[in-house]
């Protein structure tokens, strides 16, 4: 397989198989029908260079990825990852293309392709035509935003990846040699639930928490401090101020980095006030129909909720017989964060009774009825979109549709037996009547 594999990454089989489409697209989709028809040559006298070549271009790759916090590979960020072992990007990235060009050679005389048809490859970038390869490329730029981004600032990354240790996703003790790196996998193994760089399962997680963390420097969850306390535990060095970082440019982020084309999908919600003031980062692995309540009963209502400090604060200054200009300005800032903070309770308290998420609906429609609480524009935007068009009947396929509009939902499984599946209700499905074969008429 691996021999096999190595051939259809040349450059001579990306080639062919353009053609076999018509070179419609640029980047063409490896179809069943499109590979079958590909002319595979006998390759035994090359088959030991094509596998050697197969499995160190997997390994090469998969050492890259393992700075990827998406990746099912991913070890440590990219500040931390040489802490591990030898790692250097360049290096790496240089013997994948002397790889690649192996590679290409070998499939250009398997193919036999004479010089002239080589150069004429290698001076189109593999496409069938040079036109159609600019037809391509500019319909590449019109993909999102999330797609086109620049490559992840080491930062950025080793912020990234400080909250996820904070909420109990990813391993410190890799960075400390408290705990191994795993040895690495076969190619052909499947696909690991958790990437090595992950928190394994039963292991003590760096702060204990019930899914949320918050935004609100002294408290015992405050996440600007537990992110300086993971980069105080493997020895790094602390950005000037991770408290603005959080606030104004962790989430956007956050979700440029969890996005792939059309579908995206944040981890870390920030559920915040009108002026961003106060936010509850909720973390969607561990959201349930009791999430919400938690942090109304536990952040912002109780003895030590944020309200309760910020009414108490309010009341002590409206006192005063005479107050400075400063406590007036204390005074007018903690009326205005009182009434946010009632605000973003209320609106918690409106939605909690109804809200009964589901993973299986995914990230964005599950999000969707949260959406007055993101502050982040565009996420905020496609979320009221997301809505919309659940309260229209687009997306009854998913559990938040039958929780909210149950009547209709259930209208539509007695008609929809796809529909009445995903939702269990097989029952509901009513068998249409067969129509009568038509009587075929006798030969005068």
């Amino acid at each position: 397989m691996a021999p096999l594999q190595s051939l259809l990454s040349s450059k001579a089989c990306d080639f062919l198989i353009k053609l076999s489409l018509g070179q419609s697209e640029g980047q063409p989709e490896f179809v069943t029908n499109a590979v079958r028809v590909l002319p595979i040559p006998q390759y035994d006298t090359a088959r030991y260079e094509l596998e050697k070549f197969a499995l160190r271009g997997w390994t090469l790759t998969r050492e890259v990825n393992t700075v990827e916090e998406i990746s099912h590979s991913f070890l440590l960020p990219a500040a931390l990852r040489s802490r591990l072992n030898c790692y250097d990007p360049a290096a790496i990235e240089a013997e994948l293309v002397v790889i690649q060009a192996e590679i290409d050679e070998i499939a250009y005389t398997l193919y036999g392709f004479s010089d002239i048809d080589r150069a004429a490859i290698q001076a189109s970038g593999g496409s069938a035509t040079d036109e159609n390869a600019a037809e391509d490329d500019a319909g590449d730029d019109e993909g999102d935003d999330e797609d086109s981004a620049n490559p992840i600032g080491q930062t950025d990354g080793l912020l990234s990846w400080t909250v996820g240790v904070a909420f109990g996703r990813f391993d410190w003790r890799l960075a400390t040699g408290e705990r191994a790196a795993p040895p690495e996998p076969d190619p052909f193994d499947p696909l690991p639930a958790k990437s090595p760089g992950m928190l394994p399962d039963g292991d003590e997680p760096f702060h204990a928490h019930t899914g949320i963390l918050v935004d609100d420097p002294g408290h015992k969850h405050d996440l600007a401090h537990l992110v300086e306390e993971v980069l105080a535990r493997v020895d790094a060095p602390a950005p000037n101020d991770v408290h603005r970082w959080l606030q104004r440019e962790f989430f956007a982020f956050h979700l440029q980095n969890y996005s792939k084309s059309r579908r995206k999908a944040p981890i870390y919600w920030p559920l915040s006030t009108a002026s961003g003031a106060y936010t509850l980062w909720v973390y969607y692995p561990n959201l349930t129909s009791q999430t919400l309540y938690t942090a109304i009963n536990d952040f912002l209502e109780g003895p030590s909720g944020k309200l309760k400090q910020v009414e108490q604060e309010a009341a002590a200054l409206r006192a005063k017989s005479a107050r400075s200009r400063d406590e007036d300005k204390k005074l007018e800032a903690a009326e205005n964060l009182e009434a946010e903070l009632i605000d973003l309770r209320d609106t918690l308290l409106r939605i909690a009774p109804t809200y009964h998420p589901n993973h299986d609906d995914g990230v964005q429609i599950t999000a969707a009825p949260l959406w007055p609480l993101f502050r982040h524009k565009p996420w905020q935007k496609l979320l009221k979109d997301t809505w919309t068009k659940l309260e229209k009947g687009d997306y009854d396929w998913a559990h938040l549709a039958l929780v909210y509009w149950p009547d209709r939902v259930r209208e539509k499984c007695k008609t929809d037996k796809s529909l009445a599946i995903a939702h269990d209700l097989e029952g509901l499905y009513v068998e249409p009547e067969p129509n009568p074969a038509k009587k075929r008429r006798g030969a005068k």
